[in-house]
């Protein structure tokens, strides 16, 4: 068996890549992903038993987590560092069979029953080429012979995928869920139990959907505990003349050290991509005057604007493209990110980042225009009474969230003229990099609130859950009632996640682009259409109008 992957929107000709990852992923590195899904399989059936005997370890549920978030899009490319993670998979396995054998002992006597077949029996290659050959035997076809089944198996293990991102960014925060850490257990061990069917991979997925609200408003409390509340916050989007380094990714934590790290020292940090939301955090942007920034746009443009920042640059989650030779020795990796040949960070020590950045040259005194960003929850709802008396009077006609990943695929125009064509009377509520698209563009504003809202970072869809629950309140509707259209661009497996938690809300007429996921099969995709009304995005003009129910 060959290379095949399908789990994010770039999929070759929308089946799937078979030679070579459009992301960057060589078939080894496909392999060895796809073993670690399988080496979870068998960690997860143990753990799922043990804990149904009341034993659990957290050791386990966190590697759970980490491995998961290993295998998305973009993170980690290193076939070395995957390797090491293999090894630990496979040494947390056999950690978890002996607390399961040891907790069926205390509580019944006698061995534990054998789970003597697939993901549980599994021994690790002694090497990294046999690991590759282990990897190739277990990849997504072999998951279920029925192709509506292994589409629903892939979707409800891309949503775990998704979900894992998230609670690994809020157990680096402090925030963990005894339930959440449960449910990644069984459903990934479900996966493997042929006894399965298709209803129970739809239910499951429900299930992560809504577990998935759980841990995005755990993130959320970690960001704001830390953090406070966002505030709409303006930020520069030129350089200036100083020191500089970029950071790239999700994680605030690790932008906070590195603040903390390069405090005084002639030094400016910047923003690209899905960081550009810190600056919307007082105890971030407020706290340390030197996270100046954002520059670039989304994750996508890296190998062209890379080149044009002369810094240090540090990744600390996916997104992570193929480097150019002209940054390589200038560029990081942290936490699961990986790429051969850059130089990963383990822990919270940045000296050689800073010490880089120190030996490159100062950036230009370019300014360029100012961008808006930090309209949370929190803030949203602080001028929701203008927000519903505009509704009311009639000023504000209708709301469109615009938003989601970004991508290279054509087509994503699509979401820039339709931010541009959106009637004057509406307001735009964005979030993630796929504001990129159009969020230097001037939309103006509605009696004082601007048209555009960047409510931040993907996981802050938890954020505008909360805005469109508020609004549902505030005019005694569902969410399904109000003035609101979701237009979301998708590329990877944390859009997935979202999109089944908003399904477990029940909201409908969700479109979805810029096209559709290679993994769902026309069976499934009906059951979609049909139950949830979800449907890809057409032309802008069809799409306005069916929205504005022209």
């Amino acid at each position: 068996m060959g290379m095949f992957c399908n789990q994010c929107e770039q999929a070759a000709k929308g089946v799937g890549c078979e030679i070579m990852g459009v992301c960057g992923k060589n078939p080894e590195v496909a392999a060895l992903q796809d073993l670690m899904l399988y080496g979870l399989k068998g960690l997860a059936i143990y753990a799922d038993k043990a804990r149904e005997l009341g034993a659990r370890d957290e050791a386990i549920d966190l590697f759970m987590i980490e491995g998961l978030f290993t295998t998305v899009t973009n993170v980690d490319f290193d076939p070395v560092s995957l390797a090491g993670k293999l090894r630990t998979c496979y040494d947390m396995k056999e950690k978890a069979k002996s607390l399961y054998e040891t907790a069926y002992r205390e509580k019944n006597g006698g061995h534990a029953p054998a789970v003597a077949d697939g993901p549980a029996a599994w021994v690790i290659a002694g090497d990294l080429e046999g690991l590759v050959k282990q990897g190739l035997e277990h990849g997504i076809n072999t998951h279920h012979t029925d192709a509506d089944v292994r589409s629903a198996i892939e979707i409800l293990i891309y949503g775990l995928k998704g979900m894992a991102a998230y609670a690994d960014h809020a157990y680096i925060l402090g925030k963990k869920n005894e339930e959440v850490f449960a449910f990644f257990h069984k459903a990934m061990a479900a996966t493997a139990d042929p006894a399965k069917g298709l209803m129970d991979f739809v239910g499951l997925s429900m299930e992560c959907g809504k577990l998935n609200i759980t841990v995005m408003g755990m993130l959320n409390e970690g960001h704001v505990d830390n953090y406070g509340h966002p505030v709409p916050t303006k930020v520069p989007t030129g350089t200036r003349r100083n020191k500089g380094i970029l950071v790239s990714g999700h994680d605030l934590r690790m932008l906070e050290e590195l603040l903390k790290q390069t405090a005084g020292k002639g030094i400016d940090i910047y923003t690209h991509g899905e960081m550009l939301p810190a600056h919307g955090y007082p105890g971030l942007k407020q706290k340390y005057p030197h996270l100046y920034g954002n520059f670039g746009g989304a994750w996508q443009d890296q190998a062209r604007e890379f080149p044009h920042f002369p810094g240090a640059i540090i990744f600390n989650t996916n997104c992570i493209q193929r480097p150019a030779d002209s940054y390589k020795d200038r560029l990081f990796s942290w936490g699961q990110v990986g790429w051969p040949g850059v130089k990963h960070i383990s822990g919270w020590d940045f000296s050689e980042v800073v010490n880089k950045a120190l030996e490159c040259p100062e950036l230009a005194d370019a300014p360029e225009k100012e961008i808006l960003t930090g309209f949370g929850h929190n803030a949203v709802l602080g001028v929701a009474d203008k927000v519903i008396e505009g509704v009311k009077a009639g000023a504000i006609k209708h709301f469109f969230l615009i938003g989601g990943c970004d991508g290279a695929k054509p087509g994503r125009n699509y979401y820039t003229e339709l931010a541009e064509k959106v009637p004057q009377d509406c307001v735009i509520l964005t979030l993630a990099c796929g504001k990129y698209r159009f969020n230097k563009l001037e939309f103006g504003d509605i009696g004082g609130i601007p048209r555009l809202l960047d409510i931040g970072q993907c996981n802050d869809a938890y954020s505008a859950l909360q805005i469109a629950l508020a609004l549902a309140n505030a005019f005694n509707c569902g969410v399904n009632d109000l003035p609101l259209s979701m237009i979301l661009s998708w590329y990877e497996q944390k859009a997935v996640v979202i999109l089944l938690s908003l399904l477990h809300l029940g909201i409908r007429n969700i479109k979805i682009g810029p096209s559709l996921p290679a993994f769902v099969t026309p069976n499934v995709l009906n059951f979609l259409v049909e139950n949830f009304n979800l449907g890809p995005i057409t032309t802008v003009e069809a799409d306005l109008k069916a929205a504005l129910g022209q």
